[in-house]
C-alpha cells in the first residue's frame, strides 16, 4: 500500500510544485520554447516570483506583487498565445498537482489555475470571457447572482 499524497500546506510544498511544474513546461514541445526562447525567462528570478504568486493565491501570505496580465500580453505579438497553449499549460499544471498532492488545497489551486488561465487567455486575446455572459450561467449561479443583486442593490 502506498502512502497517501500530502496536501499543499505551505511554502515548501508550493516550491516543490512550482519547480516540478516548470521542469515539465521547459521540456514540453508546445510550451518550452515560449518560456525559454520567446520570453527568455530568467529562471533564477522567475521561480521565486512564482513561489510568491502561488503562495499568495493559496494562502494569502506570499507577498506577490506583479502584473501577470501584462507579462503575458507582451508575448502575443511574438508567438501564439491561444487556447491550445493555455489548455496545455493547464493540463501540465493539473497533472503536476495530481502527481504530487491531494486534498482541499490541491483542488483549490487547480481551480485557481483554471480561472487564471481563462481570464488571462480571454483578456490578452480580447475574447469575452463566457462566464461573464448571463446566458451561460447555471440555474444555481443565476439564483446566487439574483440573491447577491437583491442585497447589493435593494429597491428603494
Amino acid at each position: 500500500m502506498t502512502d497517501p499524497l500530502p496536501d499543499l500546506e505551505g511554502r515548501a510544498e508550493i516550491e516543490r510544485l512550482v519547480n516540478a511544474f516548470y521542469e515539465r513546461v521547459r521540456v514540453d514541445d508546445r510550451l518550452g520554447f515560449i518560456f525559454d526562447e520567446v520570453a527568455a525567462i530568467d529562471w533564477s528570478s522567475h521561480l521565486p516570483k512564482m513561489y510568491a504568486f502561488w503562495e499568495t493565491v493559496l494562502f494569502r501570505s506570499g507577498g506577490y506583487t506583479g502584473n501577470p496580465l501584462a507579462a503575458h500580453a507582451k508575448l502575443v505579438p511574438l508567438t501564439a498565445m491561444g487556447r491550445p497553449q493555455f489548455d496545455r499549460w493547464l493540463e501540465l499544471f493539473r497533472s503536476t498537482v495530481d502527481d504530487l498532492f491531494a486534498g482541499e488545497h490541491a483542488e483549490h489551486i487547480k481551480n485557481c489555475a483554471a480561472d487564471m488561465a481563462n481570464v488571462i487567455h480571454s483578456k490578452i486575446n480580447h475574447i469575452p470571457d463566457p462566464r461573464a455572459d448571463p446566458g451561460n450561467l447555471t440555474p444555481e449561479q443565476k439564483a446566487r447572482y439574483a440573491a447577491y443583486r437583491a442585497v447589493a442593490e435593494p429597491s428603494s
